[in-house]
C-alpha cells in the first residue's frame, strides 16, 4: 500500500514540475456528484450465480444503486492533457432479491431483498486527454478506504413491510481497495462537465482473499470546474 501512495505522489510531483516548466494554464479546482451502479464479480460470484439459476427465477442478482460526491484538482501538463487527482465519497455493494418458490404461497406476494452496502472514501488520480473540443477520455489508478460495510435484509408480504434489519459486516472485508478507472467526458466552456466511467476493482473485497470477488462500478457524474 505504501508503494501505491508513493506512485501517486510521484505522478503529482511530475505534473507540478511540468506545469512550472511550461507555465501552462493555472491549476483549477472542481466539485462533482453523481450516481453509482455497483455489483460484485469473480469466480465466487459466478459459482453463486449457477445456484441462483437453479431457483427458476425465484432469486435474482441485481446492481446496487448508490451515489458519489467529492472534489478534484485539474493540473494542466501540456496541450490537451491534464492530471486530475480527487477525493470523493462513494457507495458500492450488491443486491439479491427473491420470492417464496411455492405455488401455495403465491397469493402472499412474499419478497425478500438482501443488500450489501459498502461506503468508501476514494482517491483517484486520472490522466485526461482531450481528443476534440471539450470531449475527453480519462484513465488512472484509484485507492479506496472502506468506511463501513453493512448488510440489510428486507421482507414484504402482500406489499407491506414485514421485516427490515441491518447488520455491521466490516470485519473480514479489505480496508483498502485498488481499482483501475476509465471513462469519457465532456467539459463545457463555462466549467460544467459531464462524465461516464467504470471502476474495475483489482483486490478481492475480503482481506484474506478466500473469496475471489471484486468490486465493479459504473458511474455517471456532473461536475463544475471553477
Amino acid at each position: 500500500m505504501k508503494k501505491i501512495f508513493l506512485l501517486i505522489a510521484v505522478v503529482l510531483g511530475f505534473a507540478a514540475t511540468k506545469v512550472n516548466a511550461q507555465q501552462a494554464q493555472p491549476i483549477r479546482f472542481g466539485v462533482k456528484v453523481g450516481a453509482n451502479l455497483s455489483n460484485w464479480q469473480g469466480e465466487t460470484v459466478n459459482s453463486a450465480q449457477n445456484l441462483i439459476d437453479l431457483s427458476d427465477g425465484n432469486v435474482n442478482r441485481k446492481m446496487r444503486e448508490g451515489v458519489h460526491a467529492g472534489l478534484y484538482i485539474s493540473i494542466p501538463v501540456g496541450p490537451g492533457f491534464e492530471i486530475e487527482p480527487g477525493l470523493q465519497y462513494s457507495q458500492k455493494g450488491t443486491r439479491l432479491t427473491g420470492k417464496l418458490p411455492w405455488v401455495e404461497t403465491e397469493f402472499l406476494n412474499a419478497n425478500m431483498t438482501i443488500t450489501n452496502k459498502s461506503e468508501y472514501i476514494e482517491l483517484p488520480v486520472l490522466a485526461k486527454l482531450y481528443v476534440a473540443e471539450g470531449f475527453h477520455i480519462f484513465a488512472g489508478p484509484q485507492v479506496a478506504y472502506l468506511l463501513s460495510n453493512k448488510v440489510q435484509a428486507q421482507a414484504s408480504v402482500l406489499g407491506f413491510n414485514a421485516f427490515n434489519r441491518e447488520w455491521d459486516m466490516k470485519n473480514g472485508f479489505r480496508e483498502f481497495d485498488m481499482s483501475i478507472v476509465g471513462g469519457v467526458g465532456y467539459k463545457f466552456a463555462n466549467g460544467l462537465n459531464l462524465s461516464a466511467g467504470y471502476d474495475h476493482g483489482l483486490n478481492t473485497i475480503d482481506e484474506n482473499a478466500n473469496f475471489e470477488t471484486y468490486n465493479r462500478t459504473f458511474k455517471a457524474s456532473v461536475g463544475y470546474t471553477f
